[in-house]
């Protein structure tokens, strides 16, 4: 049965400890899709949060890795990507951004804008995403709101529009005045914010005594906004031209129903998207989807490998055969599911806008196409440069079946990128990464995943460039560089600094020697 219902697919992002998954949490448990939620360090008796599933999120309170929630509101089909905020993963964030269509970014009301916010506001600029803006944690003391929108629109360049503003200072939060009604919606606290925060609506004139001193003060800023023009305009958003703007308190479960309205109202719905050839599908069209993440050890029970596909158009049936761009072959889809965290169920239809995880699909890579129909290729997702390199080996050699098994597979995620040379061979591959918490990451899972201990050798590079296979060949045995080739066959060069990477480059003319995207821009 064709399920026409809209969708909406947006992506939360922010500075590490900004609130994202809480806010993930928060928006499920007020769609219904969960019914407790829990802190995002879960202690003691506290749940982890439902979209951070690896040993070391749990350990640790922040997300590592993205993680795809998909569930019903109002009639509405949400597609909800939890992206990790550490500037290590910025790659994995990167990823995210390239499948959905809006995003909902996170301030501290404490903190203002941090410079992980600065970036990832560029990449949706580059990218040409809409975003929406939530001033988080207005339950604890932080800068004014006036204050707030003046450092968006200098150090961001978007037009901040409040939708909402807060009544009482932050570290006083009573509720928010609803700048397109009027109306005051009172909040209030619940235990540990646990569980959906009452709120109740009122007209002006039915606001409390007890609250009419900083609801005066609320509507003498909001009388500020309109006079400066600070109103919401649909298409001026849609443009990247300015940011709507609401007031919450995540962890307390404020704000967050109207930021599901919001979503519904303002975000995109899936449109056209535009292949590498120029050719555009329109969602109606055939189906084609292209694959944005891959990941294992989702399953303790099993070794289990899942390819994430955005569907960009048409309607997916459970066991289709799609073409496989990148190499022209059929492609079977018998197990498909749909993603709520770590959870996932069998999917027999699915529509753009969803994201899907398609199982054990071996085949594929970050990036892939898949389609029926005439031919589409979506653009792929780029590598960031690295500025961290180790050399890698088994721990233990008798398991060195589970240590290559384990690196191709965190090689094919992009948990790192992995670059070999014939001299270095499958024993000592060179790992290179955004940041150091990446091999980390690749530590725990090689460990509990693939029961393979790992010994690491820092190396002095700093810098990474990209050659052909001429420049590869003039540049075996030159002084302080290295070549190496990365799985996908690129060569790629490492350079102890920028001084040599230059140097190099100037003596060589000839030798094509190209920069890689800086980590998370």
């Amino acid at each position: 049965m064709l399920d026409t219902r809209p969708r909406r697919t947006f992506a939360v992002i922010s500075h590490p400890d900004a609130g994202k998954s809480t806010i993930t949490e928060a928006l499920a448990l007020h769609a219904r899709a969960i019914n407790e939620a829990g802190a995002v360090h879960g202690k003691g008796d506290r749940k982890a949060t439902v979209s951070d599933w690896m040993a070391m999120e749990k350990a640790r309170g922040i997300s590592i890795t993205s993680a795809a929630l998909q569930f019903e509101y109002r009639d509405h089909v949400i597609n909800l990507v939890d992206t990790p905020g550490h500037s290590d993963f910025s790659e994995d964030t990167y990823r995210v951004l390239s499948a959905v269509d809006s995003a909902v970014m996170l301030v501290d009301a404490g903190k203002g804008l941090e410079p992980q916010t600065l970036k990832l506001f560029r990449v949706c600029a580059l990218r040409g995403i809409p975003v929406i803006t939530v001033i988080n944690k207005w339950d604890r003391p932080g800068l004014s709101p006036l204050e707030l929108m003046d450092m968006i629109e200098r150090q961001i360049k978007l037009r901040p529009t409040p939708l909402t503003w807060p009544v009482g200072e932050a570290g006083d939060f009573r509720g928010v005045l609803d700048r397109r009604t009027g109306d005051f919606i009172k909040y209030t606290r619940t235990a540990g914010g646990a569980t959906i925060a009452p709120e109740k609506r009122m007209a002006s004139d039915e606001v409390e005594e007890n609250d009419l001193l900083v609801w005066h003060n609320a509507v003498e800023e909001h009388e500020l906004l309109e006079l400066d023009e600070a109103d919401h305009d649909q298409e001026r958003f849609l443009a990247g031209e300015t940011t709507p703007v609401m007031f919450a308190s995540a962890l307390q479960n404020f704000g967050v129903a109207q930021l599901l309205d919001l979503l519904l109202e303002l975000a995109p719905a899936p449109g056209p998207t535009e292949g590498v050839d120029g050719t555009v599908r329109q969602p109606e069209d055939e189906f084609s989807a292209f694959v944005f993440k891959v990941q294992s050890g989702m399953n303790n029970a099993h070794r289990d490998r899942l390819a994430y596909a955005r569907i960009v158009s048409g309607e997916f049936e459970r066991g289709m055969v799609v073409t496989h761009a990148s190499t022209g072959r059929p492609f079977a889809t018998k197990f498909a599911q749909t993603v709520f965290g770590r959870e996932t169920t069998s999917v027999e239809q699915a529509y753009p806008g969803d994201i899907i995880g398609l199982v054990n699909a071996n085949a594929l890579r970050v990036g892939d196409t898949i389609f029926t129909g005439p031919k589409i290729e979506y653009a792929g997702v780029p590598s960031f440069a690295p500025e961290h390199f180790r050399t890698v080996s088994a721990g233990d050699i008798g398991r060195f079946k589970q240590f290559r098994k384990g690196i191709e597979q965190l090689d094919q995620e992009g948990v790192v990128q992995v670059l070999r040379s014939d001299l270095r061979g499958d024993q000592n591959p060179v790992l290179a990464a955004v940041g150091p918490l990446q091999f980390e990451v690749v530590e725990d899972r090689m460990l509990n995943e693939f029961n393979s201990p790992i010994r690491f050798s820092r190396l002095d590079y700093q810098v990474a460039r990209l050659t052909d296979a001429a420049g590869a060949e003039a540049l075996k045995g030159m002084r302080g560089c290295e070549v190496l080739q990365r799985s996908d066959g690129t060569h790629v060069v490492l350079f102890t600094d920028n001084w040599r990477a230059n140097a190099t480059a100037r003596d060589n003319p000839s030798i094509t020697l190209e920069a890689l995207p800086a980590g998370g821009v």
